[in-house]
């Protein structure tokens, strides 16, 4: 198959001029760049900027159809105003801050996929070839278990994606799964009955089940006497709140405290704002350069409206 022969069928053009309708600077393109590998995985393609652009390059063409929805429905998400991540805290290690980066979107990715699978379903981006391909893809990424190794962490996070993509379907692939992951596979069932329990119709819903995603992976990683992950206070998470809450005082809404973390780029101490019903970063802010008591004072009396929109800080209105 040629990269000139990839054209994207008619539902990702749809799709496609949706994402066109909302995005706010420029176009939206999609590319086709690359081999074919033989399996389907979710990093099988990469965004980039251009002026007045965002190009979608599929980098891998076993699937490019089925790649090109996956990417499509992402950005649409955020465009319809689901919660974003950032990262705005470093631990002072770029190597552990890259590792933490990319398992904090992997389980955010998780739970966004319970809406985008569930839409490529709909359409019709999903058939058996595609779940052959991804077992495939599976079996790419992992090797079987043995005792205690050090892959604990990435099976666990491949096993859940996985479940969130079979869904109802993973009886045709379980015995497969079991035989070469039971450990992982067992716990990733335990997480994923439990953030399957209630639907997600809106953003705050998402929010809600990415925290609860965030928690649940740290309990299984501290059952097998892995270090928790602590997204709960190392990623920020956008807020989802409803315009009463956006009257109150900062202080009825988040507790602001000194982060152990610095800021990163700058390596200046950084203050968290948490979410105080949920415990879950909501933004962060540079340490103050005057008086601090101070400084807080003001901040907590501020209305949230004004505090957000004051610090540019992206918040989501719940509806």
């Amino acid at each position: 198959m040629s990269e000139e022969a990839i054209k994207l069928n008619k539902e990702n053009q749809l799709l496609l001029d949706q994402v066109n309708s909302l995005y706010p600077e420029g176009s939206v393109f999609v590319q086709f760049h690359g081999d074919k590998s033989g399996y389907v995985r979710h990093d099988q393609a990469t965004q980039q900027t251009i002026p007045g652009a965002l190009v979608i390059i599929v980098t891998d063409l076993t699937a490019p159809n089925y790649t090109a929805s996956h990417e499509l429905l992402h950005l649409l998400m955020l465009l319809k105003g689901f919660p974003q991540i950032f990262f705005q805290l470093s631990l002072g290690d770029k190597e552990l801050d890259e590792q933490m980066m990319i398992m904090a979107t992997d389980l955010y990715n998780v739970a966004m996929h319970r809406v985008v699978v569930a839409e490529q379903r709909k359409h019709g981006f999903i058939d058996d070839q595609i779940e052959e391909e991804y077992l495939k893809g599976i079996e790419h990424t992992l090797t079987p278990e043995k005792e205690d190794d050090d892959e604990r962490t990435l099976r666990l996070l491949t096993l859940l994606d996985a479940l969130v993509f079979y869904g109802d379907n993973l009886p045709k692939y379980e015995k497969i799964l079991q035989e070469n992951y039971p450990v992982a596979l067992a716990a990733a069932k335990k997480i994923y009955s439990e953030i399957t329990k209630k639907p997600i119709k809106s953003p705050f819903d998402m929010r809600r089940t990415i925290i609860k995603t965030y928690s649940l992976f740290d309990e299984q990683m501290q059952a097998w006497g892995l270090p928790a992950l602590h997204n709960n206070e190392y990623t920020t998470l956008s807020p989802v709140l409803s315009e009463r809450q956006l009257r109150l005082e900062v202080r009825q809404v988040f507790e602001i405290y000194h982060s152990d973390m610095k800021e990163r780029g700058t390596n200046k101490r950084a203050y968290v704002g948490i979410r105080r019903s949920d415990g879950q970063n909501s933004f962060t802010i540079p340490a103050p350069t005057d008086n601090a008591p101070e400084t807080f004072k003001k901040i907590y009396a501020q209305p949230v409206k004004d505090f957000l929109e004051r610090h540019s800080i992206p918040y989501i209105v719940r509806k």
